[in-house]
């Protein structure tokens, strides 16, 4: 394993890991998550330089645009939630409640 992948792998697992641990707060759970994506946009990234097929190149781009769609729907229910409860703590949400 060369030294690219293994921190292209070692970034995903340590965002898995944080999403994993620290939910205490929703900015640090869309941290970790927006470190996973970029993590898998620059692995894609370099894997469609490596194969230089004209077709892989769409998805990084892919993978961008539904990362930056994640990051605008999570700042919206982020700010929602903080509006409505006055803080960002991940356990006074309840998903039963309508």
């Amino acid at each position: 394993m060369t030294l690219t992948h293994l921190s292209f792998c070692s970034a995903f697992i340590l965002g898995l890991i944080g999403l994993t641990f620290h939910r205490t707060h929703l900015l640090s759970a869309l941290l970790c998550l927006e470190g996973t994506m970029l993590s898998l946009y620059l692995a894609s990234s370099l894997w469609s330089t490596s194969l230089s097929i004209p077709m892989s190149s769409i998805t990084p781009m892919l993978i961008l645009t539904f990362s930056a769609c994640e990051a605008g729907t999570g700042l919206a229910l982020m700010v929602a939630t903080t509006r409505t409860y006055g803080n960002d703590k991940l356990h006074n949400l309840n998903l039963l409640q309508c």
